[in-house]
């Protein structure tokens, strides 16, 4: 049972985003809503703070089921381990290890761990029952507010010693666990420190530093997207303490503003980050982050919900159908068998945590939406929780939900077969999330996650010592995922750790060494205050943490299924700046390796064009078609057949002019075929003896360690042992560009890649102008072009940079797509030459007219944000 096209579908438009918040910013203007109306403000107070405590806390009800007590007992468990360390502290400890002056982390831990323990104080339920031990507990929480107030006056209170470090602890971290805690301890504190609830939330007011007067800022890059709903919702509790429903009613409009859907070409207060149109999420200007903060968004907007469930703060159900459509069309093409994919999670991609547990994120806020949705929305939703429990090879543990309530709801979800596990994307589906230049490309049996970048979107984000090594990963690094396999042991921290940063998947890179932030500077930034670098400044955002592409075509086209993806490798704008005289002389800078490439994404294939692969500096230049790993003891074999015909065994690694390679792990049951096609070498350019098949491949197969530490200086020192694999091509120093043509087949057979020899793919173009394909069985000729001017793939002909899919069925029935990957053109004409055919449908922008000859197909390109058109002609 799908979603329902309507929350497909929804977003809030600009005007109805008005509508909605409007009345909250008048009622916090005007004052508390007078008593005795349909809702007081005292009301709503209550209701909020029983919410929250039931959120985090659970109920009387959920509380006793059996379900929720290894939630109960963790949350005691770890109450009781925060008093242990608040009894063996030092000087300038509050706990025991953390010591306080110097340190924002430790300060924020801190608090945390203050408001563990008071948390295990109002969990609700039955005597004597699981978690019960310290409920109620006077003692445990006056040794809380002790611990409030010790923190307050030596180390918060003070502005003008707070605010060091990262912006992040003081606007947010700090505030979540403080306001949290207050709202616990409500009560207590009215009976113990009544002057405690407003003295913190006054000096949370002065740390908001990047606000205005001590209040959200919407024209602020700190306020945007994830952080803003983290800052809302902190305000929206805090006005419920105070018992100021103005704070809690200027909150609650101001997080609504995350819910509109981001219009490039209508910027409100300037703002990128959010949701697009396509399911692309952004965070930080320019990152592809659907992963981290994407996840972040979704559970704290989630949270609101069920914490405004009864005020009268929200009416209606349109916000409900936005963040359901966000579920279908933002996360659920990212998440295949219960893996969160790795190519939007920025400097999350350095960190420990799993793709698995990623998902459980969302898993949580999924199954708390589905109690506000419609029946058979609330059917779809469950459905979609039951599937990625069922294929994912992780059990999802119920204990990492946050709230004992939802533990409950997802065993019901679990025990309830009415609906289908299903998911909520097709088998067959292709995601062009253009918006962010992502893609994932899914069949039965693999997904297919691609990153690209471009002056839109940044190459990688590295930041306060995480992703220390990040340079090409929005260069074209792809991720396939197989059916079956547990992830952790093909990708995730172990793949980042073990294959070197110049050898990832799909990546073209210089031959050279390349030195970490901390290496270059001795800091986790570059500190050059009297030049615009500091830790959380433009600059720094600009040229050290996200740098941008240079280049200006990304994008693809989507018909059906179907999908191609073509991006223009380039410099990133540290690199121009440099080049331009705009960066101090100590500032270092990487300049890229030449290539422009293209992923053509079918049904048994992911077929790879690239074209002008080389190095205008003369540099040598590697090419890494793909890579693997596998653990130590995992029999990973080798097979192959050279162009001539004769076999290849992986035996003895090298380079070998090859047809086809298959790798196969039997530890973990997988195998992906490797088939290199006609048209390797750029046949305008001389042979540089590498005959007809163009240049060879390198095959190679070697045993890897590293500690996990060298991508992130915080993660364990814990030492990665993998196997690697990697088929790569490689370019010698001073060699001429060349141009390379394979197709990724997963889960291959010897046989089935022995057929390709007289199989259904064929090279049509492979140049920097122009790359396309033809797929003769399933009758689809796919062209990427990039330059100005007329190309021509077979009988199509298409004027100037574009991305299409043509496919014609038996009946003579074709369909077309057409996208325009830079973003920028209004307009793309293309003319399809035989007999003439007619629009039976057409997207709107979509002009379909005969000429002689044949066809022409005239497309209104103009503010699409790279989004496909569609037209079938007969």
């Amino acid at each position: 049972m799908p979603i329902s096209r309507r929350v497909l579908l929804s977003s809030v438009p600009a005007a109805s985003l008005t509508a909605l918040v409007a009345p909250l910013r008048a009622r916090a203007a005007d004052g508390p809503v007078p008593a005795g109306g349909a809702h007081s403000a005292s009301a709503d107070q209550a209701a909020l703070v029983a919410n929250t405590v039931a959120v985090f806390a659970g109920t009387a009800e959920s509380n006793v089921r059996p379900e929720v007590a290894a939630k109960l007992t963790a949350i005691e468990a770890t109450a009781r381990a925060r008093l242990a360390a608040l009894g063996t502290a030092g000087a300038h400890q509050l706990f025991g290890g953390l010591t306080l002056g110097t340190s924002d982390t430790n300060l924020t831990t801190s608090f945390q761990y203050l408001y563990e323990t008071a948390l295990a104080t109002r969990v609700p339920g039955a005597p004597g029952g699981p978690g019960s031990g310290l409920r109620d507990d006077v003692a445990v929480q006056r040794r809380v507010i002790d611990g409030l107030a010790f923190l307050y006056d030596g180390y918060y209170g003070d502005q003008a010693k707070g605010y060091y470090g990262n912006w992040f602890n003081w606007e947010i971290g700090i505030s979540t666990h403080v306001t949290k805690t207050l709202l616990l301890l409500q009560d207590a504190l009215a009976a113990y420190r009544p002057d405690l609830t407003a003295a913190f939330v006054a000096a949370m007011d002065a740390y908001l530093r990047n606000g205005e007067d001590g209040d959200v800022d919407l024209d602020s890059r700190f306020h945007t997207g994830a952080n803003l709903a983290d800052i809302t919702t902190n305000r929206i509790l805090q006005g419920a303490v105070l018992g100021d429903d103005a704070r809690t009613s200027k909150a609650v409009a101001d997080q609504l503003t995350v819910f509109a859907t981001i219009d490039p070409y209508g910027l409100r207060h300037g703002v990128t980050d959010g949701f697009y149109a396509d399911g692309s999420f952004i965070q930080h200007a320019s990152v592809a982050y659907t992963g981290s903060y994407g996840t972040g968004l979704l559970s704290r907007v989630v949270q609101t919900v069920r914490m405004l469930d009864g005020t009268s703060h929200v009416q209606g159900d349109d916000l409900i159908g936005v963040v359901q459509g966000w579920i279908a069309e933002g996360f659920a093409p990212l998440i295949f068998e219960g893996w969160m994919t790795e190519i939007v999670k920025g400097r999350a991609i350095s960190r420990t945590t799993t793709g698995y547990a990623d998902v459980a994120t969302v898993v949580e806020a999924v199954t708390g939406i589905s109690a506000y949705a419609s029946a058979n929305d609330a059917a779809a939703l469950a459905g979609y929780v039951r599937y990625v429990r069922q294929t994912s090879r992780a059990a999802l543990d119920p204990v990492t939900f946050v709230s004992p309530t939802t533990v409950v709801r997802y065993a019901d979800i679990l025990a309830d077969t009415s609906a289908p596990a299903r998911d909520l994307v097709p088998a067959a589906h292709h995601a062009a999330l253009n918006s962010m230049d992502r893609t994932v490309h899914r069949r039965p049996g693999y997904a297919f996650a691609l990153a690209r970048s471009s002056a839109r979107i940044s190459k990688y984000e590295y930041m306060s010592g995480e992703n220390l090594l990040p340079w090409f990963q929005g260069d074209g690094a792809h991720y396939l995922y197989l059916t079956g396999q547990d992830q952790t042991r093909a990708y995730g921290i172990d793949y980042l750790t073990a294959v070197s940063p110049y050898g990832l998947a799909g990546v073209t890179a210089p031959v050279e060494t390349r030195r970490s932030v901390p290496e270059l500077y001795g800091t986790a930034w570059y500190d050059n205050p009297d030049q615009g670098f500091t830790a959380s400044s433009e600059s720094q955002n600009t040229y050290v943490y996200f740098p941008r592409a240079t280049n200006a075509l990304s994008g693809g086209a989507t018909l059906g299924a179907y999908g191609t993806a073509a991006f223009v490798q380039s410099d990133d704008a540290a690199y121009a700046a440099e080049r331009a005289g705009l960066l101090p002389d100590d500032f270092v800078v990487y300049r890229n390796a030449d290539a422009t490439k293209s992923w053509f994404m079918l049904d048994d294939e992911i077929v790879v064009l690239a074209a002008g692969v080389g190095d205008g500096a003369g540099r040598a230049v590697t090419t890494t078609l793909d890579t693997r790993i596998a653990d130590p003891a995992d029999p990973v074999t080798l097979t192959g057949r050279l162009r001539d015909g004769a076999p290849w065994s992986g035996t003895g690694t090298g380079t070998a002019p090859l047809a086809w390679l298959r790798y196969a792990d039997a530890g973990q049951g997988t195998a992906v075929g490797y088939v290199f096609l006609d048209g390797f070498e750029d046949r305008r350019q001389p042979d540089r003896g590498h005959g007809r098949s163009g240049p060879r491949t390198t095959v190679a197969l070697d045993t890897v360690a590293r500690s996990r530490r060298v991508v992130r200086t915080s993660n364990p020192d814990t030492t990665v042992t993998k196997q690697v694999f990697a088929v790569r091509v490689e370019q010698a120093a001073g060699a001429r560009p060349v141009s390379v043509a394979y197709a990724l087949v997963p889960h291959a057979s010897e046989a089935r890649l022995r057929s390709y020899a007289r199989g259904p793919l064929s090279v049509v173009a492979n140049s920097t102008a122009a790359q396309a394909i033809r797929h003769r069985d399933l009758g689809l000729l796919a062209v990427n072009t990039f330059t100005a001017g007329p190309h021509h793939a077979e009988r199509l002909s298409v004027e100037g940079p574009a991305s299409v899919l043509l496919r014609e069925d038996r009946r003579g029935v074709v369909s077309l797509a057409v996208a325009d990957p830079t973003t920028r053109r209004d307009r793309i004409t293309l003319v399809l030459r035989g007999r003439p055919l007619r629009a039976v449908t057409a997207d709107d922008g979509v002009r379909v007219s005969r000429v002689p000859g044949g066809t022409r197909v005239e497309v209104t390109t103009r503010h699409a944000y790279g989004r496909s058109f569609t037209a079938t002609l007969r």
